[in-house]
């Protein structure tokens, strides 16, 4: 179930249309009413599910739906091999090992979960035996969290939370013009009071791929290794090759739904010795050893932060994505996805430019980018943008996209987003580009 079911010789030139054509709503199951394709630029919000992902789904629920890790029978033996052995797989995907990822419901519950677990530290619930690392991560007063102007409101609401219940202070690194983190800035912020820096590993408003191994060396010096940094990889996870250990960063999120799984699961990862320290956020059943009446033992991460029933069907599928991926790039060769996303990018980006009216949000051509760009269009509102491509049967994003401050620095209160995947084509781009460039003279603006 790993690659695509259409044959091709392995190293092929990348073929966009043939790859959609494994993704059921792309290939028939949406379709305008003269029968067109859907053109799909909605992918940063999430993405479109492959056959082998929905087929693996369903077939876990026809034939092993099962609880997991406390049963004694056949069937939920063979549903916790399953579920383990998707661990390992989407662990494997990130460069770490299965007993460094946790799932969670999504992004946004892995990053509530590390704020609530710094703040009861600093309430004094640290794990026995390692209160003395977690207690340098966790804020008080005085002290300080670090994130930035670009973030999504996950990577920016928790934070600003756990500073209001411990005393510490919430700064941002902000953007330059053309949507390049201030780096200059960051150096100035980041400094010995700093207990945890958060940052996006790619905007999901600008599509700018942020210097991460730098922003951890610079928060290491700053801060002698004393401050927690916190990857949001949410936009960098479908389309970058990522090692999270070779990165450096301590903690990292991701969500299955934008990496061509299924909602209501995503990723956790945690260098081992943060996941050790790290007490639990949510408490109840399968993270326990011993309870009785007066107190409670807990087990080892990462089952420690997986709480109640998990979302098993969801972790098998997200697991067939992976492999999904894996095969595709095994079938047209490494780096062969990531080169037709260049390009993509490319001809969105420029694309972009050449249509009267339309500003985009930090363009740039000095930092590395996915293909993803949001942009306002001179005298009309996004909203009315949005609903004049679907007319033509394009489907992008229009709103803030969860990210208000940083809408808010480019002097806008919503915008319009298009965003690429593996299953995009040029000729979607090009039929997007078409139907904005008639938005501004059907709205009667710039004639």
């Amino acid at each position: 179930m790993s690659a695509p079911t259409t044959p091709a010789p392995a190293g092929a030139a990348y073929d966009a249309a043939a790859v959609r054509a494994e993704f059921p709503l792309l290939s028939g199951g949406a379709q305008l009413p003269d029968g067109a394709p859907l053109v799909y630029l909605d992918s940063a919000a999430t993405s479109q599910r492959p056959r082998a992902v929905l087929d693996a789904e369903r077939s876990f629920l026809e034939t092993t739906n099962s609880a997991v890790h406390r049963g004694a029978h056949s069937l939920a033996a063979e549903a916790t091999e399953l579920f383990e052995g998707a661990r390992e797989t989407v662990a494997a995907f990130v460069g770490a090992g299965p007993e460094q990822l946790v799932w969670t419901s999504g992004a946004t519950a892995g990053l509530n979960l590390v704020a609530y677990s710094l703040g009861n530290a600093a309430a004094g619930r640290a794990v026995p035996g390692h209160e003395d690392a977690v207690r340098q991560w966790a804020p008080g007063p005085g002290d300080e969290i670090v994130v930035t102007e670009a973030e999504h409101h996950a990577n920016l609401v928790p934070w600003q939370e756990l500073a209001a219940r411990t005393g510490a202070r919430l700064r941002a690194v902000p953007v330059h013009d053309d949507g390049v983190l201030d780096l200059d800035a960051a150096a100035a912020i980041i400094g010995e009071r700093t207990r945890v820096v958060a940052f996006s590993h790619v905007s999901n408003v600008l599509g700018v791929v942020n210097p991460v191994e730098r922003l951890v060396a610079m928060t290491r010096e700053a801060t002698g290794g004393r401050a927690l940094t916190v990857l949001d990889a949410c936009q960098s996870a479908p389309h970058l090759a990522l090692d999270l250990p070779a990165l450096g960063v301590d903690v990292a999120v991701f969500s299955g739904h934008k990496v061509l799984g299924p909602n209501g699961i995503g990723c956790l990862y945690g260098r081992t010795e943060v996941l050790e320290a790290l007490p639990p956020f949510l408490l109840g059943g399968s993270m326990v050893t011993t309870v009785t009446l007066e107190a409670t033992e807990f087990l080892p991460p990462p089952q420690r932060f997986e709480a109640g029933t998990q979302p098993v069907s969801q972790a098998v599928a997200l697991a067939a994505a992976i492999d999904f991926l894996r095969g595709v790039e095994e079938r047209f060769g490494a780096g062969a996805v990531a080169e037709h996303e260049r390009r993509l990018e490319q001809r969105l980006r420029h694309g972009l430019r050449e249509v009267p009216g339309v500003r985009l949000l930090g363009d740039s051509d000095r930092s590395e980018r996915v293909a993803l760009q949001a942009f306002d269009v001179e005298g009309v509102h996004a909203h009315d943008v949005g609903q004049l491509l679907d007319a033509r049967g394009v489907a992008v994003r229009v709103g803030h996209h969860c990210a208000q401050p940083l809408h808010r620095r480019f002097g806008v209160t919503a915008s319009v987003r298009a965003s690429a995947a593996l299953y995009t084509t040029e000729d979607d781009v090009d039929v997007f580009l078409d139907a904005l460039s008639g938005v501004r003279a059907y709205f009667g603006v710039g004639r």
